[in-house]
């Protein structure tokens, strides 16, 4: 299939997922409501919050719509450039993917938020991904991790715990194998997924000697192959190799890899910490859950964990009812609507406040957040799309053994380079 087909069948799949998953007070979504879309994975997130604006404004109405994620994308730049774009919906902070705020802003069909008064209230490790040339275009909502999801029983069973160096990764995986477990469950399946264990990695390998990478990156004094990106790289298939992960990642998709974990299957899976309540959801009552930063070196003191900016909403520049939009925009932002988010989707409040009960499982990413030993996600600083897209297919084709590391990182550089 052609990329022009291949792009054409995923607006189309998108449009169908939207309208598949809405739901509201009122379907029909009359000018006085208010239209609201998102990711599906943060689905149980903006009802939580949806739920808490209505109670607080009886009578409102508000129309939902839901998509996975690369569906999302697509759809949502079609409804922009067309004018059925809803009042409020998700979009990503920084760069790197069609959805991202550095991507949509140019276009002028996000609302600028700067005169909003949360706007001082983000943190200053946050806040250079809300914005573009200055202005506001979102409210971060949450602080989101990548590592080690661990099923604490099947840790128990295979009598592991969690690795702390690259040796006893590897011999974590080893024991998994051994008592008939999967160690890693991965859904590569799934485009977004693939990028995961080499965000986990090169949060060490790179970051941890080159802590402004992304910065020399920009500057052109950096690239990904001559960078600790082609270690990570070699990792992820030694991992692979060392039969690590799901028997077939290939052909195993995320929600498969969710399964697997949540039932025992799986001992662990690296992904983002937004996933912790899905795999709840689908686990026996009384599982335990734990999460530890994946180590890439045999010095524990050098690892590094992915964490930034995660679930966060713009507002229509055009929307059909912006009064009501900047009202629940400014309800996003405040204490309330931001603990919901985070603890429907297992992450943490963007902006810190006392009232927010941490979950016991994300304490690791809360002590590397304070130790200063966390790096955005790398996509964030990209300076197009077109990287992470590169980055997707070349992980794919490496574990079809279609490419090697080198050839990746090549046409990721190029990419990189492109307008």
């Amino acid at each position: 299939m052609s990329p022009a087909h291949r792009l054409t069948a995923v607006l189309a799949a998108g449009v169908l997922a939207t309208s598949a998953c809405s739901s509201g007070t009122n379907a029909s979504g009359g000018s006085d409501g208010l239209r609201v879309s998102a990711v599906a994975t943060d689905r149980a997130g903006t009802e939580a919050v949806i739920e808490a604006f209505k109670a607080a404004n009886p009578g409102v109405e508000i129309t939902t719509s839901y998509a996975d994620t690369d569906q999302y994308q697509g759809t949502l730049r079609t409804q922009l450039s067309s004018g059925t774009a809803p009042d409020v919906f998700f979009a990503w902070p920084g760069n790197g993917n069609p959805g991202a705020i550095e991507v949509l802003a140019p276009t002028g069909y996000l609302a600028d938020l700067s005169g909003r008064p949360w706007t001082s209230k983000i943190p200053p490790g946050v806040e250079p991904v809300t914005r573009v040339d200055g202005k506001t275009y979102v409210v971060p909502l949450t602080f989101v991790g990548i590592g080690g999801l661990f099923n604490a029983g099947a840790m128990d069973e295979i009598g592991a715990e969690p690795p702390q160096t690259w040796s006893d990764l590897l011999a974590f995986c080893d024991r998994a194998e051994a008592e008939g477990k999967v160690a890693f469950a991965l859904g590569n399946q799934t485009d977004w997924v693939t990028q995961l264990v080499d965000y986990a990695l090169v949060a060490t390998t790179v970051y941890a000697d080159a802590p402004d990478f992304a910065r020399n990156m920009q500057a052109g004094s950096a690239t990904f192959a001559g960078s600790g990106w082609k270690t990570a790289m070699d990792k992820y298939l030694e991992m692979d190799e060392r039969g690590c992960f799901s028997e077939d990642p290939l052909g195993t998709s995320f929600e498969t890899s969710v399964t697997q974990l949540a039932k025992g299957d799986a001992v662990a899976t690296i992904q983002v910490t937004s996933t912790l309540n899905q795999v709840k959801s689908e686990a026996p009552q009384g599982t335990g859950f734990g999460l530890f930063p994946v180590p890439a070196t045999d010095d524990a003191a050098q690892t590094r964990m992915p964490g930034a900016a995660g679930g966060a909403f713009a507002m229509n520049a055009k929307a059909k009812n912006p009064d009501l939009a900047t009202e629940f925009i400014d309800f996003l932002a405040s204490p309330t609507a931001m603990n919901l988010y985070a603890s429907a989707t297992g992450n943490l409040p963007s902006i810190p406040n006392d009232q927010f009960e941490l979950d016991p499982t994300l304490q690791p990413l809360v002590d590397f957040q304070k130790a200063n030993r966390t790096v955005p996600f790398m996509d964030q600083f990209w300076p197009n799309p077109k990287v992470q897209q590169a980055h997707f297919t070349g992980v794919q084709n490496m574990f079809a053994g279609e490419a090697d590391p080198n050839t990746v990182l090549k046409q990721m550089d190029d990419a990189y380079k492109e307008e």
